[in-house]
């Protein structure tokens, strides 16, 4: 019986360690088994998810800014769905990383990635709702989803958000994770990023916002389209903005007190505008990026665009065409343009086009754009367009048939003969053109001719001393681009188109003593890690000799030499200072213009109507002249005074009187 008994006791023994062997084996297979299916289903999640470090190198939509020449001053803002401005995690205040923090995920610095308190209230709140709704990711966990997942709640979106998370936490600093988040996260009305949100609302750097309004740009992370300030729901928002100051409170970011004082701050947001500054210079350059970069390049790219603008000066400008416009109206002229451009270098200083508003609505109310309006907002008439070739420029083209004249060696006083001629057939008819006051002088100086503008010896100029087709000639060279052949004598008298910004360019070339640039808009391009794109190096190039140059500009910086025709005192009039000018006037008075320019700066100025309908019978130093003046006067300071260098004296060239050329070439156009 004994041994029996222990028999029993032994089997027994080894069933046990048998039946635990089993269990250890089967826990052993099911936990192998639990492993090999979490790593199946782990691999099946993962198996496409993009690098992290995508992060270091995705390119995000950012906005391309447009300067002025300083960089202080933006113009204008490219930008497609996305508005977006990236900063350093260094330039946002430290109350604006609290409120974001403290309102989307208070454990950031503190978690790998995923807050399991927060995803544990989450899934209780969707299980007693019935439905995926409530919140809880971490600032990781929204950053992995904006950038490569959707936001379809699912059970496989958010084991995938939760692996990439982790991942993303490891990888990275958290300084580093929250700079991209602030960069990245919709703000509303377009705006991506703290930064862009901080200037479309509150039309300042992020880096100066208070703390009351850090807390309203937390506020709008949850709902940015529901929450905006814009909207219906602005009460819903500033009760969000407490909100987000009592987190920041309870946080330890805020003290009571202050969190109280900061909820009765008013909160002042800016309205929403789309907003150009010099829009008519803007445009144009948006319009020459474009045509290069393409559109949709330009509003991903976060260039900044360096410009040629310079906004002290181009307010000045704004300020002459308002005034001038508001005389002009007397006058049935209802447009202007002005443009000013620095000599020695082309750079376009200013571009004003009306009252320099862009939105301004056309007159009269009603009228059809390109058709019948005699303001129309939307044509910069400084640079027209590829297909208009401008307006005509009166006697403003004078000075390019006398330059021709002086560089084929003859003297501002060498002399032709003012009297009623007949130039013979051109264009099917007699040309017998006549003097502005309907005078005949006799025998007068070149110099007397150019400064009183007189068009009987000016006709003679071009056809016996300079010649027509050297003439358009040294229009071309000086910048002259839209003159179209069969010429005649009177292009001399403006006969011909020409775009404002080019004649003003070429009247920059007697200032800066024969030497060309031509206009130059933009001064450099950065990409947004200030990289160079693009950077100004035009230099000027010789297109007159000197001498001629400086003949024009003593004769038109010749008040005297002009008074008997303008008077002593005349808008070309500046006490104290050389400026050389020249004024315009066409046809049926449709055009009115004064060019003119010191060695610092040149100016054109057109006045007239989009329609080309008739202003009152008054001459371009009248309607245009005004304008220039006060332009020219209030720009003196901001460059060093300096007068023109004098011509040498040339031997003067006995002209026989012409009374009478003939020609049957190159009729009128």
């Amino acid at each position: 019986m004994p041994k029996r008994k222990s028999n029993k006791k032994t089997k027994g023994k080894a069933f046990r360690e048998k039946t635990k062997k089993i269990l250890i084996n089967f826990f052993v297979f099911c936990s192998l088994s639990a492993v090999l299916a979490v790593s199946v289903i782990f691999f099946y999640y993962i198996k496409d998810f993009p690098r992290p470090e995508v992060f270091t190198e995705r390119q995000l939509a950012q906005t391309t800014n447009i300067y002025d020449r300083t960089g202080e001053i933006l113009l204008y803002e490219i930008y497609g769905e996305e508005r977006r401005t990236w900063i350093s995690l260094d330039v946002v205040p430290e109350h604006l990383k609290q409120a974001v923090i403290a309102v989307e995920d208070a454990n950031f610095y503190d978690h790998y990635g995923i807050d399991f308190k927060g995803i544990a209230r989450s899934i209780l709140i969707d299980i007693q709702l019935g439905k995926p709704v409530s919140g809880g990711s971490t600032i990781c966990q929204q950053l992995i989803r904006s950038t490569f997942l959707t936001n379809k709640k699912t059970a496989e979106r958010k084991v995938r958000e939760i692996i990439l998370s982790v991942e993303l936490d490891r990888r990275y600093s958290k300084d580093k994770i929250l700079e991209w988040y602030l960069n990245q996260v919709p703000f509303g009305q377009n705006a991506y990023g703290i930064e862009a949100a901080s200037q479309t609302y509150f039309k300042k750097s992020v880096s100066e916002v208070s703390v009351a309004e850090a807390a309203i740009l937390a506020a709008l992370i949850q709902a940015p389209y529901r929450f905006s300030p814009y909207g219906k729901n602005k009460d819903m928002l500033l009760e969000r903005k407490n909100y987000v100051l009592d987190r920041m409170t309870s946080e330890g970011f805020l003290t009571i007190k202050e969190s109280e004082e900061k909820k009765k701050e008013e909160i002042i947001f800016i309205k929403p505008q789309t907003e150009i500054k010099a829009p008519y210079f803007t445009l144009w350059v948006k319009q020459e990026l474009e045509n290069k970069y393409g559109i949709e390049f330009l509003r991903k790219s976060g260039w900044d665009i360096y410009t040629s603008i310079d906004w002290e000066i181009q307010k000045i400008a704004e300020e002459a065409m308002r005034n001038g416009l508001k005389n002009n109206k007397n006058h049935n002229a209802h447009n202007a343009g002005l443009v000013a451009i620095n000599p020695k270098n082309g750079e376009v200083l200013a571009m004003v086009v009306g009252n320099g508003d862009y939105y301004s609505p056309s007159f009269p109310e009603g009228c059809v754009s390109g058709v019948d309006c005699l303001f129309d907002p939307k044509f910069n008439v400084v640079v027209g367009t590829k297909e208009s070739t401008g307006r005509q420029p009166g006697s403003a083209f004078k000075p390019f048939v006398y330059a021709t004249a002086f560089k084929q060696g003859y003297s501002d006083q060498d002399t032709v003969f003012d009297e009623e001629t007949n130039f013979g057939i051109w264009g099917d008819k007699e040309y017998i053109p006549q003097n502005y006051d309907g005078l005949f002088r006799g025998d007068v100086t070149l110099r007397t001719s150019l400064s009183q503008s007189l068009n009987i010896p000016s006709v003679k100029v071009l056809l016996d001393l300079a010649g027509i087709q050297n003439s358009i000639e040294t229009a071309k060279d000086l910048g002259i681009s839209t003159l179209k052949p069969p010429y005649g004598p009177s292009i001399v008298l403006g006969g011909w188109e020409v775009k404002l910004i080019d004649i003003t360019s070429a009247y920059g070339v007697f200032a800066n003593d024969g030497m060309r640039v031509s206009p130059v808009s933009i001064l450099k391009i950065e990409d947004s890690n200030r990289n160079i794109i693009e950077e100004n190096k035009k230099t000027p190039k010789s297109v007159l000799d000197s001498e001629s140059a400086r003949i024009i500009n003593s004769i038109l910086s010749d008040n005297e030499a002009r008074s008997p025709m303008f008077g002593l005192y005349s808008a070309l009039y500046f006490k104290g200072y050389q400026v050389a000018a020249k004024t315009g006037t066409t046809q049926d008075y449709r055009d009115a213009w004064t060019i003119g320019y010191t060695p610092s700066i040149a100016c054109g100025v057109w006045v007239g109507n989009n329609n080309n309908a008739s202003m009152a019978e008054e001459p371009g130093v009248v309607l245009a002249g005004p304008i220039f003046h006060n332009f020219i006067e209030n720009t003196f300071s901001f460059f060093p005074k300096e007068d023109f260098i004098l011509p040498k004296a040339r031997e003067t060239i006995i002209m026989t009187p012409t009374t009478s050329t003939s020609s049957t070439s190159s009729p009128l156009n």
